[in-house]
């Protein structure tokens, strides 16, 4: 199913994720200034900006790696803006680094398997008053991380070390642990940084393929290829500001996007 069909198909153009007046200063500089954004949910969108623009800062807002000076976050319209990030990815909010960092003398499977939430073997008591409970889980949570393993094309390499991983194949590792929670929402940071075009191809098949099943993403990336192919909205960062928003083409085409990829807005 292309993209194009998954747009038209879209139920619920209600926002899934918003922020609302995000500001984040750093003692007396100013990362984030007053951003507001919204993502429908069921949609692709993208977040674009020249380096220092202030996007990976807001990512690491809205997943809770950092907290916001001030503002709201809200995820299907529960406000999550004081929620530790472990909170938001149990409410359903799943996120991404540009750089991945697996635990590599962990096998692949073992490196997913992690991102099961609320595991009854994660408590000491269960393991032993609840033996068969905690032994069901755990065998659900082998097939989910397998299914997700031969899904991402890493099936093959499920029982080797993640350290043999290529930088492409990590990036797939991480978003297989990121989907092991089920998450409604997706941040991806740059999943096209460092990629070979053929797994760049895979990662975008899959990406198009999740949101086809109902997953949101809001994607970080400067690869315009793979914003012009996946998202149908755009928002664009520049000096910590949300400069503008629109379709791709429409945001490549504003004199004011060029202006500041060129240098003409402080970034």
């Amino acid at each position: 199913m292309s993209t194009g069909n998954v747009w038209q198909q879209m139920k619920d153009p209600s926002p899934i994720l918003e922020a609302v007046a995000l500001v984040k200063r750093f003692g007396g500089a100013t990362a984030v200034d007053g951003v507001s954004l919204a993502v429908a949910a069921g949609d692709i969108a993208g977040l674009i900006g020249p380096n220092g623009a202030g996007k990976t800062t807001l990512f690491d807002l809205l997943a809770g790696g950092q907290r916001a000076t001030s503002g709201r976050i809200l995820l299907a319209g529960r406000a999550v803006e004081t929620d530790a990030a472990h909170a938001r990815l149990g409410a359903g909010l799943g996120r991404t680094f540009q750089i991945p960092r697996p635990f590599a003398a962990m096998s692949v499977l073992e490196n997913v398997m992690l991102g099961s939430q609320r595991h009854p073997g994660e408590k000491v008591w269960p393991n032993w008053l609840r033996a068969s409970r905690v032994a069901r889980a755990e065998a659900a949570s082998f097939a989910r991380a397998m299914d997700l393993l031969e899904f991402l094309s890493l099936g093959k390499l499920a029982y080797a070390p993640a350290a043999v991983l290529s930088g492409g194949q990590r990036k797939l590792l991480e978003l297989a642990r990121v989907l092991m929670a089920e998450p409604a929402v997706v941040l991806l940071d740059e999943p096209a940084a460092g990629v070979a075009p053929a797994l760049l191809e895979i990662i975008m098949d899959r990406i198009a393929t999740l949101n086809a099943r109902g997953i949101t993403f809001l994607i970080v990336e400067h690869n315009m290829q793979l914003v012009a192919r996946l998202c149908r909205h755009v928002f664009v960062m520049a000096g910590g500001r949300l400069l503008t928003e629109g379709t791709p083409a429409a945001v490549v085409a504003d004199p004011r996007v060029i202006d500041a990829y060129l240098g003409g807005v402080a970034a």
